[in-house]
């Protein structure tokens, strides 16, 4: 009889620290999700607002730098908007992992939801993080020359914008993981 009590009472014991666990886990991921929202919004408006114009002689003969002149930076702004808005509309989601830790649905809603928008983040980034490369070393083989020596300016935005953009894939990542923490049943 005592046995059993005994037993009982670790068995409580054991699955309020699961609960504890689980809500610990869902509150880090709220704060993780509005987090990565903000730094894919950051990349959005930075890359999005970017350009930069040279005059060369006069005002009406000019280089310009914009962000649409390269299908990877208009690639990096539509997969960025798409995220950030992702994020933003799964954050109810997420609260009612806060709420109702134990219920599986809307932690393997998320965690598969969230392994899509990270993989679109991912393409994203890597391509622009290639032009941004691109842009300040240029490449001797093929001719081209570095374009950040004469547009700095447009440089420093779309270098911060990339940069934002992985702080968003890193984030997005861990929230993965912690997803799949979440539905452990240990």
């Amino acid at each position: 009889m005592e046995a059993n009590i005994a037993e009982t009472k670790r068995e409580r014991e054991r699955k309020l620290r699961l609960l504890a666990l689980k809500k610990s886990v869902a509150i880090l991921d709220l704060f993780l999700r509005i987090s990565s929202a903000v730094a894919a919004l950051a990349a959005t408006l930075a890359m999005g607002t970017t350009e930069q114009t040279l005059p060369f002689f006069t005002q009406l003969f000019q280089f310009r730098a914009s962000y649409e002149d390269l299908p990877a930076f208009t690639f990096f702004v539509i997969a960025m908007s798409i995220s950030s808005g992702y994020l933003v509309l799964s954050v109810p989601f997420s609260v009612a992992c806060v709420v109702q830790p134990l219920v599986p649905g809307p932690r393997l809603l998320l965690m598969i939801c969230d392994t899509f928008i990270v993989t679109l983040l991912t393409s994203a980034a890597a391509s622009s993080a290639a032009i941004v490369y691109l842009a300040h070393n240029g490449n001797s083989e093929a001719n081209w020359l570095p374009l950040c020596q004469q547009f700095g300016d447009f440089c420093q935005r779309i270098s911060g914008a990339v940069v934002a953009g992985f702080v968003a894939v890193a984030l997005l990542l861990i929230m993965v993981v912690l997803s799949a923490l979440g539905l452990t049943k240990h």
